[in-house]
């Protein structure tokens, strides 16, 4: 298994980057996101990466960080649900969006994911919604809003929703949400369709 890549950017394409180590260049396919923040051609990087063995092929697959690769590594254990599909999920926004969007069971916004159908986003929220840890994306953002968002993350639970289903409805309050308990319940219970 081949952890971690550090080197230099030797090129980048759509999907992929070629890093050169120790006089080897690996081409390492990696999601949206980690192409955008890898630099410029010639910069060093440090990719976390896992190489899936396939009867015809080793490949290379590279992210920015442990919580990416930990994700990709979730997807691809879902049936169904192969390394470019789970790329396509991770290029649709950060870890802690995608694993909100599995939590809240929001099928539509998976379906959005090019590659990924009705039946596939059922599949991934049905295998996945219990496995994914969202404690720290109930307390993700300021230092000052995190401890209001774990009382209210205490409200939604005790309102009869599951701490998956308060994390989710925390994590979708917009960056600009104010501060207020009562006017973050008021958004979250909004996210259920009960405001």
């Amino acid at each position: 298994m081949i952890a971690s890549i550090r080197g230099v950017i030797q090129s980048i394409g759509t999907d992929h980057l070629i890093v050169e180590t120790g006089g080897v260049g690996f081409l390492i396919y990696a999601p949206r996101p980690t192409l955008a923040a890898a630099g410029a051609i010639g910069s060093d990087i440090l990719l976390y990466t896992i190489l899936i063995v396939r009867e015809d092929a080793l490949t290379l697959y590279g992210f920015s960080d442990h919580a990416q690769r930990s994700l990709f590594e979730q997807l691809i254990g879902v049936s169904g649900v192969g390394p470019k599909m789970a790329l396509s999920l991770l290029s649709s926004g950060t870890p802690d969006e995608v694993r909100s969007m599995i939590a809240g069971g929001d099928l539509t916004r998976l379906a959005r994911v090019p590659g990924i159908g009705k039946k596939t986003a059922e599949r991934i929220v049905l295998e996945l919604r219990g496995k994914i840890d969202l404690r720290q994306l109930a307390s993700a953002g300021s230092p000052s809003t995190s401890a209001i968002d774990r009382e209210l993350s205490d409200i939604l639970v005790s309102l009869g929703y599951s701490a998956a289903e308060a994390a989710a409805a925390i994590a979708s309050l917009p960056a600009d949400a104010p501060p207020a308990l009562e006017e973050r319940l008021r958004l979250a219970l909004r996210y259920f369709g009960s405001a």
